[in-house]
């Protein structure tokens, strides 16, 4: 990919689930690399498959999607799984897995690259304390809070710097203080070169950071100019 390819381009994208209506209609943007959008949009607008597009959980029933300069209509599937690895993910339901200490969920994405262990201790414990969780390092996903959970779901999408994180409502389970420390986290990456998508419903949040949305109703897409920012 080079400096001017965008990160993420959509061409008349259209989206369905097996036979039924259409989802998303005749969507078309482009996220440049480095930038910031939040996703918004009503419950039912089609963000959430939006996302999955993005992050290659479906395809697309008609219309070309590229990422990082690639047609994925004609990439081969062997190459899915490289690509899929410059993708951080923050689900929805979180998807940690519930065996795995709150450390050792964060740590996956770094163990699957091969990172140092040294890297990996220093690394997921800096991260997670910052997220608040430095007294949570040991604690399996079914003994934490789904606030905690959403915090431990969000490090580990974030730990590898991906070159695109994806966010689908991740401020959803935390109160307002600590939504704000984790939108800081997410400019803080993409001040170093990630390109982020949030979904969200805050609007307090939306006009607070003032940055671009990609806005959708009823299945279409419009790319709204930053609100006004708020004072906090």
């Amino acid at each position: 990919m080079t400096h001017r390819e965008p990160v993420v381009r959509f061409e008349n994208v259209g989206m369905r689930y097996g036979m039924g209506p259409e989802v998303l209609r005749d969507v078309s943007f482009e996220l440049g690399a480095g930038s910031f959008h939040f996703l918004t949009g009503a419950s039912g607008a089609g963000k959430s498959s939006l996302l999955k597009l993005m992050y290659l959980a479906h395809r697309p029933s008609r219309g070309l999607v590229h990422l990082f300069g690639r047609d994925m209509a004609t990439t081969d599937r062997h190459e899915m799984p490289g690509l899929r690895r410059r993708i951080g993910v923050v689900f929805q339901d979180f998807r940690l897995i519930d065996h795995l200490s709150a450390f050792d969920n964060v740590a996956l994405p770094l163990r699957v690259a091969d990172a140092e262990p040294g890297r990996v201790d220093t690394q997921v414990a800096e991260l997670l304390g910052w997220v608040g969780l430095a007294e949570h390092l040991d604690s399996t996903p079914p003994t934490l809070s789904g606030g905690q959970q959403q915090r431990v779901a969000i490090a580990r999408a974030v730990i590898n710097r991906p070159n695109l994180l994806l966010a689908d409502e991740p401020t959803g389970n935390v109160d307002n203080e600590i939504a704000v420390r984790l939108l800081y986290l997410f400019e803080e990456l993409n001040r170093l070169g990630t390109t982020i998508v949030i979904a969200t419903h805050n609007e307090a949040l939306v006009r607070r950071f003032s940055y671009p949305c990609l806005h959708l109703a009823g299945g279409e897409l419009k790319v709204r100019a930053a609100p006004k920012r708020t004072v906090a």
